[in-house]
């Protein structure tokens, strides 16, 4: 049954009726998360009466999920949950989901994996094609992360949000649209660890320091090396998050 309260419970508590978000948001996440699992067939009847909500926001929540294959509905059968292979990975309610969910340690590996594809050759492009003032600003934003590290701030929301930025510009500047497409997904597992706890105060001192020589390279154009600091902060991040599982 879905977490949320209901009947005299959901009074006493003084909730409000769940919205057609708060309905998406649940039952997306028990599906990305394996508590319902693929195959798995509901009803339009069923779930109003679990979400204590009209059939409208069921409708509409069971067609959010639809456009990202998460489910499939037919007349006479219901709703049915669809093997994973066919969910749309990359979407970024669904990274959020399944990172809010039991299925976090894999969802963080799966990404991570993403990033050691992607990032050192988006590095490497950046370093060959960014503007002097994005390579300007990469700078900046690997000397406030330095600084904020060095400070014991690694696992603060100004952290946070630098880094992020960081992944961000380095997607962006590469000059290739489909890289830079990649860029919530990149953000979402960086969110994920923060969210997590799973991002220390002090940042581990060879992943910072890959990061801060990866800026350096892009500044001053070494594709090369860019590409191998890149490709070794993803590396160090992904042999610590294949622990979590």
């Amino acid at each position: 049954m879905p977490a949320l309260l209901r009947g005299p419970d959901q009074k006493k508590a003084g909730l409000v009726q769940p919205s057609h978000n708060s309905v998406l948001d649940d039952l997306g996440r028990r599906i990305a998360g394996g508590e319902i699992p693929s195959g798995t067939v509901l009803t339009l009847a069923g779930l109003e009466a679990d979400y204590q909500v009209s059939r409208t926001v069921i409708r509409e929540a069971v067609r959010v999920l639809e456009s990202k294959h998460m489910v499939e509905s037919k007349r006479r059968v219901g709703v049915t949950v669809t093997p994973m292979s066919r969910w749309s990975a990359l979407d970024s309610a669904l990274i959020c989901w399944r990172l809010d969910s039991p299925a976090r340690p894999q969802q963080l590996v799966a990404l991570t994996e993403l990033r050691v594809a992607v990032e050192p050759a988006a590095a490497r492009l950046t370093a060959l094609r960014a503007s002097e003032e994005d390579r300007t600003e990469m700078g900046r934003l690997a000397h406030v992360l330095q600084t904020l590290g060095d400070a014991g701030k690694g696992d603060t929301e100004e952290y946070l949000a630098a880094d992020i930025a960081f992944h961000n510009l380095l997607l962006d500047t590469c000059g290739n649209l489909m890289l830079a497409a990649l860029k919530e997904p990149v953000a979402e597992m960086i969110s994920g660890r923060h969210n997590a706890g799973l991002t220390p105060g002090d940042p581990v001192e060879e992943s910072l320091h890959n990061h801060v020589e990866a800026a350096t390279a892009i500044v001053r154009g070494d594709a090369d090396a860019a590409e191998k600091y890149v490709r070794a902060y993803c590396d160090s991040i992904l042999n610590e998050v294949r622990t979590l599982g």
